[in-house]
């Protein structure tokens, strides 16, 4: 059916009969000449097909985009001034003798050479069979492929056992609702899907398995976010005999294998820790993102005293927070930006972004421009300037509330800044953030919740 992929062709095939499958990727007629390029998951081949190949070559000209395909032919070097050096197989080309039509294609919903935000995903689900077809979406699953493989080898590899535990259960206290499914057995009873596998791990370690892992699909009824859905995989791995700082270098020395190996990027010796206190004061989330040079500033002392109770109100609290955000440059944004961020910010339930432009601070209050500056008085002004470090031609931003509102939002709008400035640091910035709280309130539910035992890296 199939001698090779269309991306392994290579000058080493020269003059080989090969025969090949795939999607017309494109299809270009060149006034008695036509040009198919081949594509599966490998990547693409050039195919040729000339007049004298008369059956092949009327077959080609019914050809359209993401017709599915078999062609054999010869493979031959390309014209001298044809080659493509930005191809693997550019150098060649496959000349045409046979043709074969597997499945006729509807004109695609879109094309397929298209980056993510150029299509809404709302379209790009719908269609979902074409959008894997796009080189990004495949380069993304071959990763993935590339990343479980080099876990099971490295945990294999240090006599960790791959286990697999059971999808329906019974509800277990842990940080989300459950998903339920009925029980045909047992009517009005229900089977839960695990958030994780956490009993299960802590049994097999009481049977003396004494290593386990597991690639392990978990289900949470949560509300969607951008790194939150329903349904997610992790990898689960428990030990015993084992104290933290063992667990942790392992575990350190598994990401720097699986840098190197699937992305050739050489992480450091040693990550640096960080507690999650400090992680959600100076950045507003567990999972900080280092290479945004952006961090969240405490002012609740400054803005305790003041007549506006926005401010007040939070400063005052022991439950609210209060925080500025410097953005370098900021006052380059426009009014309408500035709107698009506050109604940004109210997806993580803030009710509104105060802000302050410095346009000179060596004028004080005269260099600043704001709606809240008339609420704040010299001290409290001088004190915001001073700790933030505002220079010339920045921003501040706030966010006055609730302290998981606060953290929420302006962490979340720190990262959203940090991309859309293009203040992102190249590379990787490993970081390990430890001493969880053991119990987190969560108000919607009134009741204290079990933060199960983690650490971020």
């Amino acid at each position: 059916m199939r001698s090779h992929y269309c991306g392994h062709l290579n000058e080493s095939h020269i003059d080989e009969e090969v025969t090949l499958c795939g999607w017309a990727h494109r299809r270009r007629d060149h006034g008695g000449v036509i040009f198919i390029d081949l594509r599966d998951r490998e990547g693409i081949s050039q195919v040729v097909f000339d007049p004298d190949t008369v059956e092949a070559f009327a077959t080609a000209e019914t050809v359209r985009s993401e017709f599915v395909l078999r062609v054999k032919g010869r493979v031959r070097r390309r014209p001298e001034g044809t080659e493509n050096p930005d191809m693997p197989t550019g150098q060649i080309e496959l000349l045409g003798k046979e043709l074969e039509i597997f499945n006729r294609a509807e004109t695609p919903p879109f094309q397929l050479d298209i980056d993510d935000d150029e299509v809404s995903e709302e379209h790009r689900l719908r269609y979902r069979y074409v959008d894997l077809r796009r080189p990004a979406m495949q380069q993304r699953l071959r990763l993935r492929s590339s990343i479980t493989r080099a876990l099971r080898e490295y945990l294999d590899e240090r006599g960790f056992l791959d286990m697999e535990t059971p999808m329906l259960t019974k509800a277990t206290p842990e940080g989300a609702r459950d998903y339920l499914v009925p029980s045909r057995t047992h009517p009005g009873q229900f089977f839960a899907l695990p958030q994780s596998p956490q009993l299960f791990k802590q049994l097999l370690m009481m049977s003396g398995m004494d290593r386990y892992y597991q690639i392990v699909r978990c289900f949470r009824d949560e509300d969607l976010r951008a790194d939150r859905q329903p349904e997610f995989t992790q990898l689960d791995i428990e030990a015993s005999f084992m104290d933290e700082e063992e667990l942790m270098g392992l575990m350190e020395d598994m990401m720097r294998e699986l840098f190197a190996k699937t992305l050739e990027v050489a992480l450091p010796k040693s990550f640096p820790r960080m507690s999650y206190a400090e992680a959600m004061q100076r950045y507003g989330s567990d999972k900080p993102d280092l290479r945004i040079p952006l961090e969240l500033v405490d002012v609740d002392d400054l803005m305790a005293g003041v007549e506006f109770k926005v401010f007040a109100g939070p400063a005052q609290d022991p439950d609210g927070r209060v925080a500025a955000l410097c953005l370098p440059k900021g006052c380059e944004l426009t009014r309408k930006e500035i709107d698009d961020y506050t109604q940004y910010v109210g997806i993580y339930g803030a009710r509104g972004l105060a802000y302050i432009k410095v346009n000179e601070v060596a004028r004080g209050r005269d260099g600043l421009q704001s709606p809240i500056l008339k609420f704040l008085p010299d001290e409290a002004v001088d004190g915001i300037l001073e700790r933030t470090g505002a220079e010339d031609g920045d921003l501040i931003f706030f966010g006055a509330d609730k302290a998981s509102v606060v953290n929420e939002a302006l962490g979340a709008l720190r990262v959203k800044l940090g991309h859309d400035r293009e203040l992102v640091e190249r590379g990787w910035r490993p970081l390990w953030v430890v001493d969880f709280p053991m119990f987190e309130y969560e108000p919607k539910a009134d009741r204290w919740a079990a933060q199960i035992g983690r650490a971020h890296v």
